[in-house]
């Protein structure tokens, strides 16, 4: 089986407040765009099939490890992005064990994951957890566990509080720590500039420089529906974290401003960064200014389209 993991954008971030136990508490509005991971799935019985050296060096790990507990079922995972981590290490790896805890039938089981990543990683677009949330969906269909969506959700929060979202990633304002989603009504097709300055960001490190302030620009993140033109959009885009990522990463500010020179009606960074995004009128502008942009060495400019 093979699925695809969709990245997001975040039109708002907004940092409201911290927990006692040191999450903060956001508002946001996310939307899934059309740039995708492909996580494949197969369930193999029987004898071992060959699938290169790597594949069977996790193999050979998961089958040491699973020496006294026969009764749980044995998950490869591997990536042709070296910096992505393979094995336990990997989300998915910590997606499909809890996913196969649901399953009756566990016990004999042996699930192979491959992860052909596009999404950047570190750049605020959700790429792991999209993947994640991926790898719940797609064995949930394979092993017709038939686990409704509201109980996926529920299962993907203890992955990670974005994790949720992309199990119907549709539109949708996030709210506490992210956790907290409320469907916005259809959007019309957005087009897109992606640009990835070829450098991952820590979301932790973000948040733990993060100094709230107690003056917020107005902007309304309650409306039903997202307004219909790429110029009405831009007035939605404030992201707080900004403040702290540009000030380390002055390229970013730069590249925010290529992308408004370029005809972007708005811009704004990802999440915590780093990619930075521009939202354009039309796919012909988007399109051209995508051959336009700089192509500075190590960075990735993307052309994508919003989801529904």
């Amino acid at each position: 089986m093979n699925i695809r993991a969709p990245a997001k954008i975040n039109l708002s971030l907004r940092v409201l407040g911290k927990r006692p136990d040191g999450y903060h508490l956001l508002d946001t509005i996310l939307v899934p765009v059309s740039l995708y991971d492909e996580i494949e799935i197969r369930k193999i019985r029987g004898g071992k099939k060959s699938r290169g050296r790597r594949a069977e060096g996790e193999e050979q790990r998961a089958g040491s490890r699973a020496q006294g507990a026969e009764r749980r079922a044995e998950i490869t995972v591997t990536c042709d992005d070296r910096g992505v981590p393979a094995g336990e290490n990997n989300i998915v790896h910590r997606a499909a064990r809890l996913l196969l805890g649901q399953s009756p039938n566990e016990q004999g089981i042996r699930i192979h994951i491959h992860i052909r990543k596009r999404i950047p990683v570190g750049a605020g677009l959700g790429g792991g957890s999209s993947d994640a949330a991926a790898t719940l969906v797609g064995l949930n269909r394979l092993l017709k566990l038939r686990l409704s969506e509201a109980k996926l959700e529920k299962m993907a929060l203890s992955l990670g509080a974005d994790v949720p979202f992309f199990i119907r990633a549709r539109p949708a304002r996030a709210r506490g720590i992210g956790e907290r989603l409320h469907p916005i009504g259809k959007m019309r097709r957005l087009w897109l500039v992606i640009v990835y300055p070829g450098f991952p960001v820590s979301t932790a490190e973000v948040f733990r420089n993060f100094r709230a302030t107690l003056t917020k620009p107005a902007v309304n993140t309650s409306i039903p529906n997202l307004p219909a033109s790429a110029q009405h959009l831009a007035r939605l885009l404030v992201n707080d974290l900004e403040r702290v990522t540009l000030k380390r990463h002055p390229e970013l500010q730069a590249i925010k401003e290529e992308l408004l020179h370029e005809g972007a009606a708005g811009g704004l960074m990802s999440g915590s960064g780093s990619a930075i995004y521009g939202v354009f009128a039309s796919r012909r502008e988007a399109a051209g200014a995508l051959r336009r942009m700089r192509k500075e060495e190590g960075s990735k400019v993307y052309l994508v389209h919003t989801l529904n």
